[in-house]
């Protein structure tokens, strides 16, 4: 008997548990693609009409003081969107008279470690919660001859499923930087 003939089948669990991981990583690879591409009003189409998209500020501190590194909602933040105001954003690019995508950034979105923490908000009502997923991500940037940025962290999103897809409801944008040395933050992440 092989190594391979020893092993059980996968239970109804596990299959749903891997659908469910294939779909995620889907999601995030089609978001990466859309905003590589500048393809940003279908990017909108991933997220719920009620997401948030936060990205609050890093501060450098002492281990007993880890609580504070991140500002809270409410607090001084880099991004503190809703839905109309991704919308609008994209909007400003469109026109032409942002400066800052005038000539486009070229971007390349990686996204890995993606894993379901768990589920946000699940009722005894039947309905389910937002899953709460977590992933790491590298956003290189290059603009005009010698702009060239890159930024490393992790996104923490609540996905909810709707209509039979996955929709982005919440997204915190965790940088490792402290200092951003870019010229602006004009992309998404």
């Amino acid at each position: 008997m092989t190594t391979l003939e020893a092993v059980a089948p996968p239970g109804a669990d596990e299959l749903a548990a891997m659908y469910l991981q294939f779909e995620l990583e889907k999601l995030y690879t089609d978001e990466a693609a859309l905003l590589d591409a500048h393809q940003y009003e279908d990017w909108l189409e991933l997220w719920a009409d009620d997401a948030r998209y936060f990205m609050p500020i890093r501060r450098t501190r002492t281990r007993r003081e880890l609580s504070k590194e991140f500002t809270k909602p409410g607090e001084m933040a880099y991004f503190d969107d809703d839905k109309a105001l991704l919308e609008a954003r994209v909007r400003k690019i469109r026109t032409g008279t942002a400066w800052a995508e005038d000539p486009p950034s070229r971007t390349r979105h990686l996204i890995t470690n993606v894993r379901v923490a768990g589920v946000v908000g699940a009722g005894d009502d039947g309905v389910e919660g937002d899953l709460d997923v977590w992933s790491n991500f590298i956003l290189y940037r290059t603009r005009l001859k010698s702009e060239e940025m890159t930024w490393v962290g992790s996104r923490n999103d609540k996905v909810r499923r709707s209509g039979g897809g996955l929709l982005i409801a919440d997204r915190k944008i965790y940088l490792e930087q402290t200092v951003i040395l870019s010229q602006n933050l004009s992309n998404f992440f």
